[in-house]
């Protein structure tokens, strides 16, 4: 997604744009002390507040939220209309030689079960309760980036508090007191930047992606159950393109109400 990249450029092209026209030089910025203190701390107290499995997904989660795709709804729902076509005219058998060439995993493995012969109640459940997973799993993947920006603008502070307690203990030179104080401060531009200009952000993003592909994955279900319950291609291809519109509603509500979460469906 390009505009994840463009965003995170431009919130900290704005940041030290700004400061470097007010007359700031760049090297005031650069401390490598606190940068130890804020980042070190902020993933020490992450890792503590997480579980192994839950900051390895995190980790693995980066480049999708910088490089991932959004789902393409047009073409899926134009996939399963073509298989509901093949399906109608060659019956379910006829659907094993496409399995191969399907490269969404979920969708692939429950065609399979689908020419396999899985009973459609218990194929449902199978399905409902894999989207459900998926969905909490991004959930908990955003929760990891959240709660490192939650500690981070504290972590800001202790930076700050250690660098004062510094300047406090050389008092005798004044003429080092203002770019002492100046330096212990850059702690907390570290740690509030940290939080609101990335981690935070990618937290709510990792969720966004998560609706995004169990709604994917909502619509490969619909899709699959009415292929095997022999419905008319046209009638699964209306009901697919509602889904599509709701889901794009759903979408556009978000943007305007300004809700980065993503709520969790029933099974």
């Amino acid at each position: 997604m390009i505009v994840s990249c463009i965003g995170i450029f431009l919130g900290m092209f704005a940041v030290i744009g700004g400061a470097v026209l007010e007359g700031l030089h760049l090297s005031a910025l650069t401390q490598p002390t606190a940068a130890i203190i804020v980042f070190g701390g902020t993933l020490g107290a992450t890792m503590l507040a997480c579980t192994g499995e839950e900051f390895s997904s995190a980790i693995k989660m980066i480049p999708k939220i910088f490089f991932g795709k959004s789902p393409d709804f047009s073409g899926l729902i134009k996939e399963i209309v073509d298989l509901a076509n093949l399906a109608r005219k060659d019956g379910l058998l006829a659907l094993e030689k496409s399995v191969a060439n399907i490269k969404n995993p979920f969708f692939a493995q429950n065609l399979r079960k689908i020419v396999d012969g899985y009973d459609p109640a218990i194929l449902r459940e199978m399905m409902e309760e894999k989207i459900f997973k998926t969905e909490e799993h991004a959930n908990a993947v955003g929760k990891v980036f959240e709660t490192g920006g939650g500690f981070s603008p504290t972590i800001g502070i202790i930076g700050a508090v250690l660098g004062l307690i510094h300047v406090m203990g050389n008092l005798s030179d004044s003429s080092k007191l203002g770019s002492g104080i100046a330096v212990a401060f850059v702690a907390t531009v570290y740690g509030v930047g940290l939080a609101n200009l990335i981690l935070i952000p990618m937290g709510n993003k990792a969720k966004k992606l998560g609706k995004h592909e169990a709604e994917e994955m909502e619509i490969i279900c619909t899709g699959l159950l009415a292929i095997q319950a022999g419905l008319n291609p046209r009638i699964i291809e209306d009901r697919l393109n509602n889904m599509e519109m709701e889901h794009g509603k759903g979408h556009k509500a978000g943007a305007e109400s300004g809700e980065g979460g993503a709520e969790k469906k029933a099974a």
